[in-house]
């Protein structure tokens, strides 16, 4: 059974390992990875553009995974190799923080 992580106001507060701001999302991983060439125990992505978002739909038309390998590595200024040899739990915490990171905070 899964606990909900709720505030004193009913919101969903975000995981222990993911911080928040205006400029990004940092996420802790469960596992170190290496990130060009160095390993790393956290991983920061920036707020992305629509030009962003738009070139790494032209360049995968119809690959939704590639799309968001290439989305991720270029807000987390790593190769897309990095993030595809991200564990699926780290995975899921980075594409996590990205909707987190992107969703209207008073919706």
């Amino acid at each position: 059974m899964k606990t909900l992580n709720i505030d004193a106001k009913g919101k969903d507060k975000d995981p222990e390992w993911m911080q928040v701001t205006d400029a990004g999302v940092t996420i802790t991983l469960s596992t170190p990875s290496e990130m060009n060439g160095v390993k790393v125990p956290k991983i920061s992505l920036r707020s992305p553009t629509i030009r962003e978002v738009r070139a790494c739909q032209a360049a995968h038309p119809g690959d939704e995974a590639a799309v968001d390998a290439m989305l991720f590595a270029s807000l987390a200024e790593i190769g897309e190799k990095d993030v595809i040899g991200l564990t699926v739990k780290d995975y899921n915490r980075v594409n996590r923080g990205y909707f987190r990171l992107v969703d209207e905070d008073e919706l």
